[in-house]
């Protein structure tokens, strides 16, 4: 994925839109119009049914109330996949705008189309969930201050997310499911022994996420300045297919515009991606006493078919402590 966040749904609308796989249709034979009446017409449009797929049973053909939950109850009793692979949903009402009042279209850019249809393969396929957490970067902060000025003169930017990256690999080595991936049955793990992790960068075209390779095998200038070389080519549309496959987890930072959370979109087929949100000053109990620390939000999503809960959470608290004590990217 391009990693991009989602907004939850309202619990009673979520399960009102559930889609219907429109295989069992029963297109009425009136030109595709349904007969039914304003009430039904509502109540149908709320749990995603199209009425017009809707066989009536009632008086002259009409669609009943019993008519729409029978064309569910066949759908949810479908065999797994039937149908194609059971993505089917309601096609997007076409709508003129303009007579609302003044539009402007604006064709997607080439990259924002390929990202969008992955991102919703992603979103429906993938059981996500997302764990929230902080991290204390009081003293990583203060050596990466220092280190910055050290290597100023080199041209070299040392950025938080140089530390992220080698933060991210001493929790994958620890927790080796989050580096992996589901082989195409889905019933087994494939477990890698690299550490490939991909960068979503923004353009002016779209995200990208290209991929820094090996970060097991790097030090954290040498990091910094992979970051800094691939954050140009990707804005300079030199970035290949080549440089965004091969990725075991991304990294997805929005530390650089704010905000304190979101659920990132997992980058199939890893099986799990970190958010980043702006870090801020926060009283911290320490010593008996409240103390100003550096806190970092962070936003571990998972596919919830490989990693449980309790495993998410462990994996968020261990790089929680690591980005605390940057004594531990030495171990």
């Amino acid at each position: 994925m391009s990693p991009h966040s989602k907004t939850a749904p309202s619990a009673a609308p979520a399960a009102a839109a559930k889609p219907v796989a429109p295989v069992i249709a029963q297109v009425i034979s009136s030109g595709g119009k349904a007969h039914a009446s304003p009430a039904i017409r509502r109540f149908a449009r709320e749990l995603g049914v199209e009425v017009a797929q809707v066989k009536g049973n009632g008086v002259k053909g009409r669609v009943t109330k019993d008519d729409v939950q029978n064309f569910i109850k066949a759908a949810l009793a479908q065999p797994r996949g039937a149908g194609g692979n059971g993505l089917q949903v309601l096609a997007s009402p076409v709508i003129d705008f303009a007579k609302f009042g003044a539009i402007e279209t604006k064709p997607l850019s080439r990259i924002k189309k390929i990202s969008g249809a992955n991102l919703h393969r992603n979103w429906v396929t993938i059981p996500h969930v997302t764990q929230f957490d902080e991290a204390d970067i009081t003293d990583m902060e203060a050596f990466r201050k220092e280190l910055g000025a050290e290597y100023a003169a080199q041209n070299i930017k040392i950025t938080p997310l140089a530390f992220m990256l080698k933060a991210a690999v001493t929790a994958l080595q620890k927790f080796p499911e989050f580096n992996a991936s589901l082989d195409a049955s889905g019933e087994n793990l494939v477990l890698k022994q690299y550490f490939h992790i991909g960068v979503a960068v923004d353009t002016p075209d779209g995200l990208m996420v290209p991929v820094i390779r090996d970060v097991d095998k790097k030090g954290i200038v040498q990091l910094a300045k992979e970051l800094g070389e691939v954050s140009a080519k990707a804005r300079d549309k030199k970035i290949t297919a080549a440089d965004m496959q091969g990725g075991c987890f991304t990294i997805s930072s929005l530390g650089g515009i704010g905000g304190t959370a979101f659920t990132p979109i997992i980058n199939a087929p890893e099986v799990a991606i970190l958010g980043v949100s702006r870090s801020s000053m926060k009283p911290v109990w320490k010593d008996g006493a409240f103390v100003p620390r550096l806190m970092l939000p962070l936003s571990l999503s998972y596919d919830h078919r490989v990693i449980d809960g309790a495993l998410g959470a462990r994996f968020a608290v261990y790089l929680s402590q690591v980005l605390a004590d940057i004594r531990h990217l030495a171990l």
